[in-house]
């Protein structure tokens, strides 16, 4: 029950009678939240009844078999991404995908891992506490695809100049790279890296991460079922889909934000999991977040939180110009809003081509 507290109409009519610099910062801190959930991170289906944590582990060959115990799961189809996905949206750009090759091979100097024979990603991640006030994520990449994982791990080996070592992890060798550096992971990510970790865990699977997270995907393919099946299962909802997630979505995530008002804190604090997906058509990307909050009533108000922010966004497209305006006035317009029970779907579509102007 809320007490003394205004409710979602008369907080947006004071939200508009706020002067423009206010309405904005307010507005952004609270779409960076959001962002933080996706990232964090199929479309939605009536509520499923929770999985029981005993799943029966299957065949060795699944990439799924390595995923460890996680707080997130994100499922990267990247043999779509490289060849479907980015030259959609980079078709009127030919140096950007000059510069994505430039950055695969790169990667792929770097570690002897070509992505473009990668033909699926899973990025597993944690949520660590080295702080009171500080949550960081620690992430390990499985990848299967057409290359021979003993001959990825020798590549790096030959490339490090005397910055790598070996590691035996039971039956495993992995292989560690002093880095210390910003690197993009398969040429797509880009990640802080003191060490990274790689190591086969099969014929076609390698493990790439911390030598603590390789450590436990090895770990995982070697245990009778997966902790975190739920998650996975979140991610794949969309079997089209060219990147899935699904996280849980802990209160220390919320700690740590000022969204601006007690109301919209408390709307957003409610949800408890994440999840969605990111697809592509001939012309379009489409993209769909759903929200898992404690109640049904949490889910109601935060839909109505979310479609009074839709209402402020109109304000800030208004500021923007070009592209980026385009975009921008696109995505909301197609901005669909819907509450099933506890859960809240957000899912917009925008054409590929325009998406090119948010990362140059």
């Amino acid at each position: 029950m809320r007490i003394a507290m205004a409710s979602h109409s008369q907080l947006f009519q004071n939200l508009q009678l706020e002067n423009a610099k206010t309405v904005k910062s307010k507005l952004l801190r609270t779409l960076a939240a959001l962002t933080l959930v996706v990232i964090t991170a199929g479309v939605v289906c009536a509520q499923q009844p929770r999985r029981p944590k005993t799943v029966a582990r299957p065949a060795a060959s699944d990439i799924f078999a390595s995923v460890p115990k996680s707080d997130g799961v994100v499922v990267v189809d990247v043999n779509r991404l490289l060849n479907e996905t980015l030259p959609r949206v980079f078709a009127g750009d030919s140096g950007k995908l000059a510069q994505i090759n430039s950055e695969i091979d790169q990667f792929k100097t770097q570690t002897g891992i070509d992505a473009r024979t990668v033909r699926r990603a899973v990025v597993a991640a944690r949520y660590t506490y080295p702080s009171p006030n500080v949550t960081k994520l620690e992430p390990v990449a499985i990848a299967a695809g057409s290359f021979n994982s003993a001959a990825v791990v020798l590549a790096p080996r030959a490339s490090a100049k005397g910055k790598a070592r070996e590691e035996k992890y039971g039956a495993t060798t992995i292989t560690i790279l002093t880095i210390n550096d910003q690197m993009k992971v398969f040429g797509l990510w880009n990640m802080r890296v003191g060490e990274l970790a790689i190591a086969p865990l099969n014929a076609s699977t390698v493990a790439v991460g911390t030598p603590a997270t390789v450590r436990a995907a090895i770990d995982a393919g070697k245990t009778p079922q997966r902790e975190s099946a739920d998650l996975i299962a979140l991610a794949t909802r969309d079997p089209h889909a060219v990147i899935g997630f699904g996280a849980n979505v802990p209160p220390s995530v919320w700690a740590q934000l000022n969204l601006g008002s007690d109301a919209i804190a408390q709307d957003t604090s409610s949800i408890r999991q994440a999840y969605g997906s990111v697809g592509t058509t001939a012309t379009d990307v489409t993209v769909t977040v759903v929200a898992r909050t404690e109640t049904p009533a949490a889910a109601k108000n935060l839909g109505d939180t979310v479609t009074g922010l839709k209402q402020l966004a109109g304000l800030m497209v208004l500021q923007m110009t070009g592209q980026k305006q385009a975009l921008a006035q696109s995505a909301l317009s197609n901005l669909k809003i819907d509450v099933r029970a506890n859960e809240l779907e957000i899912r917009t579509q925008v054409a590929a081509a325009n998406l090119a102007s948010l990362v140059k």
